[in-house]
Order: C-alpha cells, then sequence, then structure tokens
C-alpha cells in the first residue's frame, strides 16, 4: 500500500522506459552527455522517478562531475594518469596495450552505474553538475550506455 504525502507517489502508477545510447569517443578523456540525458528523460511521460545510466563496458566509465570549469576536467584526467600509470612492467594483462589494464583499474575506481532521482521530468542535478562518460582508452572507441528511468 502505498503512502500518501507531499513526496509520495502511487506505485499502481508506475511506468519504466529504456534507451541506448552509443557515443564515438576520440580516446582518453570525459565526455558530457548531460543534455543528451536531460532530453531523453523529459521525452518520457515519467515526472518522478530514478534514472539509472549503466556503461556496457569494463575500459570506460561514468561519473558525476562538475561542468563549469573545464580545469576539474583537466584535473581529473591527470590525477588517474599518474595514480594509474600506462607500465606495461606494472601488469599481467598486457596483450591490449599499455592503456588497457589501467584502463579496466580506472574503471573499477570509478562506476559503470549511476543512478539519479528525476523530478519534474528531469535529473536532479546540482548547478555545477553534468554526467561524464569517462573514456579511458587511447583510441576511439564506440560506448554503449542504456537508460532506465522507473516513476509515475
Amino acid at each position: 500500500m502505498a503512502r500518501k504525502g507531499p513526496n509520495c507517489v502511487n506505485l499502481a502508477g508506475m511506468k519504466q522506459a529504456q534507451h541506448s545510447i552509443e557515443l564515438e569517443t576520440r580516446g582518453q578523456g570525459l565526455y558530457e552527455i548531460t543534455a543528451t540525458v536531460r532530453e531523453w528523460c523529459a521525452g518520457q511521460d515519467i515526472d518522478t522517478g530514478m534514472l539509472t545510466i549503466f556503461c556496457r563496458h569494463t575500459s570506460a566509465s561514468l561519473v558525476i562531475q562538475e561542468n563549469a570549469d573545464p580545469d576539474v576536467m583537466t584535473d581529473l584526467e591527470a590525477f588517474f594518469k599518474n595514480t594509474v600509470p600506462e607500465d606495461l612492467s606494472l601488469y599481467a594483462h598486457r596483450s591490449e596495450g599499455a592503456d588497457d589494464m589501467p584502463a579496466h583499474i580506472k574503471a573499477a575506481l570509478t562506476d559503470v552505474s549511476i543512478n539519479i532521482p528525476v523530478a519534474d521530468a528531469a535529473p536532479l542535478l546540482g548547478t555545477w553538475q553534468g554526467i561524464y562518460l569517462f573514456e579511458h582508452r587511447r583510441q576511439a572507441h564506440r560506448r554503449r550506455l542504456v537508460l532506465h528511468l522507473s516513476g509515475a
């Protein structure tokens, strides 16, 4: 039984929507997807709910981070590059190049799935927050993300 109140939703009217996004990367870096996610959420006829974004890869990840000052992205990339060096002598897994095992470690240190509350058919991000795909490989890749929105 659903409780009634100012922040409660009747679960009988629950809806779900799912969509896949393909993103072409140009190599290592952060690729903002906030506008794409906002646009998709706005078209789903779901006012209040929870959005899950899932990255279907083991060498890329997702982050929510500041989108106002590009120096934040520069510093994040530098931190991960220094923290997880591309040095084949450090890893047993070497078959896919010097950047592959570090890419897996970076993905393990970040997230491949994030949840964001939705209200008024929009992700409830903070003023300076953006959603990013974090590409950890040096070569260009086609990355697939799944968006799943549940709510009413």
